[in-house]
């Protein structure tokens, strides 16, 4: 059984940071990118980063550039996102997926963890 699970999330100030953790079990998605999605109230799922088996690719929103960061430890088979800046418009639940293929999302999504940004 493959589980995605999400942790890390959590109400912060403006300007603070978070580091979100998804820790993958029952396979390795060798060979395939990995990403972070979020749902804010009212609104789509959207698109936050992805990364590539490697790591040597990563891909952002326009609206985190240069604030988030995306790695990934394939010894540990978990994908990290680094959330730096933030901001109350980043209050979200954020979510894990893969396999994601030209940012677009694959079968795969965690359970979701909340982050809240109070200004």
């Amino acid at each position: 059984q493959v589980q995605l699970v999400e942790s890390g999330g959590g109400l912060v100030q403006a300007g603070g940071s978070l580091r979100l953790s998804c820790a993958v079990s029952g396979r390795t998605f060798s060979g395939y990118d990995m990403g972070w999605y979020r749902q804010a109230p009212g609104k789509e799922r959207e698109f936050v980063a992805s990364i590539s088996w490697s790591g040597g690719g990563t891909y952002y929103a326009d609206s985190v550039k240069g604030r988030f960061t995306i790695s990934r430890d394939i010894a540990k088979n978990t994908v990290y996102l680094q959330m730096n800046t933030l901001k109350p418009e980043n209050t979200a639940i954020y979510y894990c997926n893969a396999p994601v293929v030209l940012r677009r999302p694959g079968h795969y999504w965690g359970q979701g963890t909340q982050v809240t940004v109070s200004s």
